[in-house]
Order: structure tokens, then sequence, then C-alpha cells
């Protein structure tokens, strides 16, 4: 474990001064995550996402396993958010995804949780609107990661470039069903213990968005852990339609596509 080594709010220096910590190297959102024992800090510029995740985990206290947060500032256009550690393990651990029924049974349980939150004074909204007008400002700012998506999204087959995308999106908007979605419901940011949904984080994009949002994602994170392309080598059959069985819901394939597609301007 490190010692800390950084140059951070006084504050937040007397909360974790001198604990040893681990780096988080799991996941891609760009933060700077330190691991304490009880505690972790998350470090990344100060942005719509970063006041939007500190209103919800302070909404969402006693509606859903969020973290507590302990500090929170932003100095030089540096976002700091001490928060209490979730307690279990994410559901990307390789002891939890050795059963590839129990992992989906939980994630659809953890699913159907968000949606049974009530979202009439829900005070963040990541409808088709907003996140398509955050789309259109990284397009037309270039910082579209062109290589970090998936194989078939773009080139031969795919689409010409991310303007091209973003038309297509903008032309083929879904009919919304909005529920309270996590907004990047991946394996990574959804904890377990003793068999039950432990914890929530990164809730940066959580608000009110289509049901099928999360669905999408969820069901990505899902294939990419069973069939090789996170982790080691591919587990088993991914069985493409379990999550739906767990959810009690036919496949919206035409949704499904459109909300990994939208993911890939994000």
């Amino acid at each position: 474990m490190k010692r800390l080594e950084l140059n951070l709010p006084l504050d937040i220096q007397n909360f974790i001064s001198g604990k040893p910590y681990t780096m988080d190297d799991i996941g891609m959102s760009g933060s700077r995550i330190l691991i304490f024992e009880d505690m972790v800090l998350k470090i990344q510029s100060e942005d719509e996402e970063t006041r939007s995740e500190a209103v919800m985990m302070k909404w969402l206290k006693g509606k859903l396993p969020v973290p507590k947060i302990l500090y929170h500032t932003v100095e030089n256009g540096m976002n700091y958010l001490l928060m209490s550690k979730m307690s279990g393990v994410m559901f990307c651990d390789e002891s939890i995804l050795e059963n590839q029924e129990q992992v989906t049974e939980l994630l659809a349980n953890a699913l159907k949780k968000l949606w049974e939150v009530d979202i009439t004074d829900c005070p963040m909204c990541w409808d088709l609107p907003v996140k398509l007008a955050a789309a259109k400002q990284s397009v037309e700012n270039g910082e579209i990661d062109v290589d970090n998506v998936e194989p078939e999204t773009f080139g031969e087959g795919g689409f010409k470039d991310p303007q091209e995308l973003l038309n297509w999106l903008i032309e083929n908007q879904p009919p919304l069903e909005p529920v309270l979605s996590h907004g990047d419901f991946c394996l990574p940011n959804i904890f377990v213990k003793d068999g039950e949904v432990s914890g929530y984080i990164d809730l940066g994009k959580t608000g009110i968005a289509d049901k099928w949002q999360d669905i999408a994602l969820c069901y990505r994170s899902l294939k990419h852990n069973y069939t090789g392309v996170y982790g080691s080598e591919e587990r088993t059959d991914f069985q493409e339609n379990l999550l739906f069985e767990k959810l009690g819901i036919e496949p919206d394939w035409e949704k499904i596509r459109y909300y990994m597609l939208m993911d890939e301007l994000f």
C-alpha cells in the first residue's frame, strides 16, 4: 500500500493523513481514486457530472445503498469527493463471476431496486435531450476517443465518424420509459455482499432516464465479462437472454443498440 504524497485540500488531509491507500485501476471514468481501509477519495476535474454525483449521493441517502459523503470540495478546478467505502466486492470480482446465473439475477435485482425509487422529486435528469446535448458538445470539441469503442461502431459497416453517429442518434430517438437510471450500469459500479446487492457507486450520470439505458449497459458489461473482452479469458458460453429472463421482460434490441451506441460518445 502507498503512503499519501499528494497536494490535497487541508480539510481532506486532516481526514486521511498518514493512512495507507491503494489506487483503483478498474473502470474507465478518468478519475483518480484512492482507496483507504474505510474511505474512498475520488479526484477529478470539476464538471457537470462531478456536481451531479454529489447531489445524487445526498438525495439517494436512505433510498439505495450508496456511499456517504464525508467531505466534498472544489479547489482550482478539481473536485475532491471523500466518501465511505462500500461493503462487499464489485460484480466483476473473480469469485462472483463464477456463477453467471446468480450474477445475472443479482444484477436484475439491482436494476429493479433503481426502478422502484420514486423519481417525483429527483434533482437530476439525464434523458435524451440532455444526453444528446452533452454528446453534441463532446463531438464538436473533438473529445471522442474513437479507439476506445466497440470494433463495429466506426469504419467499414459502421458509422463514418462521431458526427455521423450523433446525427443518427438525434434522428432515431426512441420513446422514453422514465425511471431512476444509474447511467453507467456496468459490473464495476455495483457491489455485492452475502448474496445481496450492497452498493452503487459512480453516480455522476444518475438521474431520470430511460430504463433501457441501464439495461443496455448491463447487458454489454455482462457480455464483455463472459466472452473475454474484459478479464483474461472467456469463462463460459454467454447466455444472451438470461438478463431479460431474470427481469421478466422481452428484450428490445433496437433500444439496446441505441443506448450502447449513444454510450460511445461518452
